[in-house]
Order: structure tokens, then C-alpha cells, then sequence
């Protein structure tokens, strides 16, 4: 059970690109009907596209055009996005946020002034930040912490924890 991102902006996009075509046409066919000078003059445009030919150069740039866009959007519905989840078991899974959010929490032990998680498929990586001028052993307890939240979580494929301690410079 394994969720995917969503292609939100891809739809939204094709979605409007779609919507202005179909909005610009049935203006034109409107304009027509009613016997007004139409908005994309028709004529023009149907004398241009008549005098060309299939082995004319404007015909092939457009078709690579379209056949350009047509390969991304292809692309974009096919290639996986990025998991919005973590798997618990073969039923259950966790959000990948609540996931980095609970982790944060963890490891925000006794000297540490902030955290920065990021969780990916096989490794958690967290930034923390500490005001000590000696930070030996924040990091192992850290990771510790990090360590044991995750496997409280028992997840299928337990990520590799990583931890990274700054400490803040004050200044005299």
C-alpha cells in the first residue's frame, strides 16, 4: 500500500491549456453564428493551414511539438512519484509527515535546541542544533532516540538513521 504524489500540477495545467482551446473555439463558432467578425479570423487561418503540406516545415515542428508535449504528459502519468507513505505492514501504512514529525519530536532530547528530519525509503536523516560548546555524545543520543522511535513504528523496511549535530556559535 503504497501511495503516490499526486500529478496535481501536470492535470491542472493539460487541464487549462485544454480548457482555453475549447473557450477560444466555441467564442469563434459563436461569433460566427451570429454573423459578427469571429475573434481568430477563420479565414486566414483555413487559407494558411490549405497551402500546406505534409512534408512542409511548419507541419513538422508542430507535430514534434504536440508530439513532445504528448511523450511528457505520457511520462509524467507513468513514471511513479515519490511514496506519501511508509509501509507498516501489508494492510497498514503511515504517512511519511506524521512519520518526520514524530521523529522530530524524538529527537528533541535534553540539549538540543532544534531538529530538521528528513525521511526518505532507506535513511532518516536529521539536523539537530545545540547551544553546548561540547556536543560529544548528543549525537549518539539522538540517534538513540531516533532509533527507538522508529522501530516503534515497525515498519517493513526500518530506514537507516543519520545524525548530524551543529552547534550554535554565541558570540562573548
Amino acid at each position: 500500500m503504497t501511495r503516490r504524489s499526486r500529478r496535481a500540477l501536470t492535470a491542472t495545467l493539460t487541464a487549462l491549456v485544454l480548457l482555453a482551446a475549447s473557450v477560444l473555439v466555441a467564442l469563434t463558432a459563436v461569433q460566427l453564428a451570429l454573423g459578427e467578425p469571429p475573434f481568430l479570423p477563420y479565414d486566414s487561418l483555413v487559407g494558411t493551414v490549405h497551402d500546406l503540406t505534409w512534408s512542409s516545415r511548419e507541419v513538422a515542428v508542430a507535430g514534434g511539438v504536440v508530439a513532445a508535449i504528448g511523450l511528457l504528459l505520457l511520462l509524467a502519468a507513468v513514471v511513479p512519484g515519490r511514496a506519501r507513505t511508509a509501509t507498516l505492514d501489508q494492510h497498514t501504512a503511515v504517512s511519511v509527515r506524521g512519520l518526520r514529525n514524530a521523529l522530530r519530536s524524538a529527537a528533541v532530547v535534553d540539549g538540543v535546541e532544534s531538529a530538521a528530519v528528513k525521511v526518505r525509503r532507506r535513511r532518516v536523516r536529521a539536523v539537530v542544533r545545540t547551544r553546548r560548546a561540547v556536543a560529544d555524545g548528543l549525537g549518539d543520543a539522538v540517534r538513540t532516540a531516533l532509533e527507538h522511535r522508529v522501530g516503534e513504528f515497525a515498519l517493513t523496511r526500518p530506514p537507516q538513521v543519520v545524525v548530524r549535530v551543529k552547534a550554535l556559535r554565541s558570540t562573548p
